[in-house]
């Protein structure tokens, strides 16, 4: 071959049709006008004129009062743009271990409705799965006052190993099959395009969007709640590695023939951190034998309150757990140096897990640079959070094939909406 040097150009922003450019910038300021617009895409006013006028007719822009400084202002009011909310409607899901939830968001991204739904515990069969996601889905529509068939997609999120180009769960501690085509299956059972991923991808998805990754070009998410999760995002994209499974901190090793994972291995930082890890280690150091009957849930907030009254033993237990926490990330930290570290998931609840001695413990850890680590923030959101990642994950998939396309095809189908 010719010349020398990388022969595939690097992701960038032009390498989508300019529409969607301008389309996007709209939707993540609320409100803008033309001339801005045209400003942070480094473009003329009239390419941005023609695009605009492509998106109103399809029916995807509009045009708003732009909000003043000051009431004081006189003469006729500025004209924004803004995204068309009604234009589309889609909904994200995410199935979890204990409970799955479920929101509707319009296409700039409001909340319509919400719902949740509990599931005793276990794995499920995919008739199973695929009955809780009929029921979920059809009392969120209830709820936003809809049908089903009003939706343009849903964003499907559930823990485990998940290829997010294909659909295909490859294993999920929810999911009793492996290598289901769950994109597939969920699709035409469903009559209405399906998009899955890995759950923590979609919380990172949701800091993206709607969260404090929202001003960052590059951060990391890590989730800890029935497993352990992370999320990366570089450049203003989620990394999901050459086959849509990279990031799974949670089955690091870090431990040589350790403790069991869910996964099948041994050894993993979740068998160290996750609900179940800490469940096992409370019945065994407590003798809390009588107690096997009970939910994960319940042995947790009691060996939370036994660490809280000063019982040695339930906060070693923490104690442990965060110590390999720190190792966890100080190896996210050498690996990727991101800006902001996002801890998030429900177990920020226990604050012993991010305790200034484990933070210490990172910062020991890491590589000694002189430079300080990168700061870390806690996002004890609940479910939802993630099911918002869901319907982030969809609006995506619909906004790509809608602007993707030809003009004509992206005013046919907005326009049978």
């Amino acid at each position: 071959m010719p010349g020398c040097g990388p022969r595939i150009p690097p992701l960038a922003e032009q390498l989508r049709p300019l529409r969607q450019q301008i389309f996007e910038r709209v939707r993540a300021a609320g409100a803008i006008a033309r001339v801005q617009v045209a400003k942070e895409l480094g473009v003329s006013p009239a390419s941005v004129t023609t695009g605009v006028s492509e998106l109103i007719e399809a029916g995807l822009l509009e045009e708003v009062i732009a909000p003043r400084d000051s009431d004081a202002g006189r003469g006729r009011p500025a004209v924004a743009l803004g995204v068309r909310a009604g234009a589309y409607r889609v909904a994200g899901m995410k199935i979890s271990d204990r409970e799955h939830t479920a929101v509707i968001v319009d296409f700039a991204g409001n909340l319509i409705a919400d719902d949740m739904m509990p599931r005793k515990p276990g794995q499920l069969s995919l008739e199973e799965l695929l009955l809780a996601i009929d029921t979920l889905l059809d009392r969120v529509c209830a709820k936003a006052d809809m049908r089903r068939e009003d939706l343009a997609a849903l964003g499907l999120g559930l823990p485990g190993f998940v290829d997010s180009m294909t659909g295909q769960v490859l294993w999920s501690s929810v999911l009793a099959p492996r290598a289901v085509d769950l994109q597939g299956v969920a699709s035409a059972h469903l009559g209405l395009p399906v998009h899955v991923d890995n759950d923590a991808n979609l919380v990172t998805l949701a800091e993206l969007w709607f969260g404090a990754g929202r001003e960052l070009s590059d951060f990391a998410v890590v989730t800890i709640e029935h497993g352990v999760g992370m999320g990366l995002v570089v450049n203003h994209r989620i990394y999901r590695g050459s086959q849509g499974l990279g990031m799974e901190l949670g089955h690091t090793k870090v431990q040589l023939d350790g403790a069991l994972c869910r996964c099948g291995q041994r050894g993993c930082l979740e068998a160290y951190v996750a609900d179940y890890a800490l469940a096992r280690e409370a019945t065994t150091a407590l003798n809390w034998t009588n107690k096997e009957g009970q939910s994960i849930t319940v042995l947790l907030e009691s060996l939370y309150d036994h660490a809280k009254a000063g019982n040695a033993a339930a906060r070693s237990i923490f104690r442990r757990a965060g110590r390999y926490l720190a190792v966890g990330l100080s190896n996210v930290v050498n690996l990727f140096d991101p800006a902001l570290i996002i801890l998030s998931g429900e177990r920020m609840r226990y604050d012993y897990l991010y305790a200034a001695d484990t933070l210490a413990e990172m910062d020991n850890l890491a590589i000694a640079s002189g430079r300080p680590r990168p700061p870390i923030e806690i996002h004890a959101w609940g479910d939802l959070l993630w099911a918002h990642g869901a319907a982030a994950l969809a609006l995506s998939a619909v906004t790509d094939h809608l602007l993707g396309a030809g003009r004509e095809t992206m005013i046919r189908e907005a326009a049978a909406q």
